[in-house]
């Protein structure tokens, strides 16, 4: 079915035809109708599956049938956990948006930058505010913005929200909102903390899940390489050069970590970006343009970053350490695969992880490849880990590593190493 089947205005399908796009992905094809109606929403939907114009799109259809003037207020309140997923959400809106006679205005708010401009910005009213949690009570607090006209709430990765504590903040700020309301909430997974968040936010939902809850993504080929914990720098140095991948998205577990690894990938002459909350927003925005634009190689990344980061063929992400949680990985996977394309998970997993790769899987419902790559061996590992059958030795496999500055490498399949 086409967008055009969906009951959109004409400026709403030229905006969706010059983004490129013809057919909605199935999320769309569910949500669009049910926001257009006006129905509340628990939606189940991994990054990656066209989720924001799943919202944006019915949501300023509704909008555009009644416009205001100068002093108009919050009539969408958009609440994401980070910044960049903010500022990419309120990009969407704008995109869809540009054709709209009289246009809305949209405004995106998040912490880490000064408030005094924020405040400004929203001085003559704005339609569709997206924010992050903490920054919208700041500026409710001092009575800079007024959410008693919000028509439409949307809760966006809202496990991400409950995951960073913002629990408190989100139930405050639905106290400020008008008790009639539509309510949109999207997650990529369904723990009891959102069946409880659920409880009395939503009224009679319509329940959409386009994926079975907690998997990964489809399209996503998933390898887990054993090895020491000692070795994991060199053998992602390996795994860049060996297979020249050119744009991989690594996650680290902490912010120091971030910034060593990035430091040692540059000293090797791959180059790369450390991004993290530490960071100012300047040299967030800075990394992840350099990351799209291909000048920079690698980005490495903490969870929280790294929410927003929205790379259609964005083809490698790294686990170089297993997240906490095991539905962190769910997240993270999502970063590659999207649109339909496919996308490869690389996670390398040391002894002290391996009960955390067992919950990813049992998380996941499926095994997730182990493999080795000569030279790399998980020596850490006790008992042994048996060694597979004799059979055709696979490219790569006896390819040189090291992590010192080379010069031309040679593109492999990445399928070094022996399957266990």
């Amino acid at each position: 079915m086409p967008f055009s089947k969906l009951g959109l205005s004409d400026p709403l399908l030229r905006a969706i035809a010059e983004a490129g796009y013809s057919t909605p992905s199935p999320i769309q094809l569910q949500a669009i109708p049910a926001v257009l109606k006006g129905h509340d929403l628990l939606a189940a939907a991994q990054t990656g599956t066209g989720k924001t114009a799943g919202f944006a799109l019915p949501i300023l259809h509704r909008l555009s049938l009644k416009a205001y003037g100068n002093n108009r207020p919050v009539r969408v309140l958009i609440l994401t956990p980070t910044r960049e997923l903010a500022a990419q959400v309120g990009e969407s809106v704008s995109k869809y948006g540009a054709h709209l006679h009289p246009r809305l205005k949209t405004e995106v708010v998040f912490g880490g930058v000064k408030i005094n401009p924020q405040m400004m910005r929203l001085r003559g009213g704005v339609d569709v505010l997206v924010a992050t949690p903490g920054r919208l009570l700041d500026l409710a607090n001092q009575n800079a913005v007024k959410l008693d006209k919000v028509e439409t709430l949307v809760l966006d990765e809202a496990d991400r929200m409950l995951d960073m504590g913002f629990i408190r903040d989100i139930r405050k700020i639905i106290a400020l909102l008008p008790k009639k309301r539509q309510n949109l909430l999207f997650s990529a997974t369904f723990s009891e903390d959102i069946r409880k968040l659920t409880t009395g936010l939503l009224v009679n939902p319509i329940k959409i899940e386009v994926a079975a809850r907690n998997t990964a993504a489809e399209m996503v080929e998933q390898i887990a390489f054993l090895c020491n914990k000692a070795n994991k720098t060199e053998l992602l140095c390996h795994l860049i050069k060996t297979n020249n991948w050119q744009q991989v998205l690594v996650f680290t577990s902490t912010k120091h970590g971030a910034n060593r690894l990035a430091e040692k990938l540059n000293k090797v002459d791959i180059k790369a970006a450390a991004i993290h909350g530490n960071k100012s927003q300047a040299a967030r925005t800075g990394a992840l343009a350099g990351f799209k634009a291909g000048e920079i190689r690698v980005l490495v990344a903490t969870d929280v970053a790294a929410r927003g980061i929205d790379i259609t063929l964005l083809p490698h992400v790294v686990n170089f350490e297993l997240p906490r949680s095991p539905s962190d990985y769910v997240h993270r996977i999502g970063r590659t695969g999207r649109a339909g394309e496919a996308g490869q998970a690389i996670s390398l997993v040391s002894h002290d992880e391996y009960s955390t790769l067992r919950l990813i899987e049992k998380l996941i419902g499926t095994p997730i490849k182990r493999e080795q790559i000569a030279g790399f061996e998980a020596s850490e590992f006790a008992p042994p880990i048996p060694p597979e059958p004799p059979r055709a030795q696979r490219p790569g496999s006896n390819v040189k590593h090291s992590c010192k500055p080379s010069g031309n490498q040679t593109t492999n399949k990445l399928r070094p190493g022996s399957a266990v």
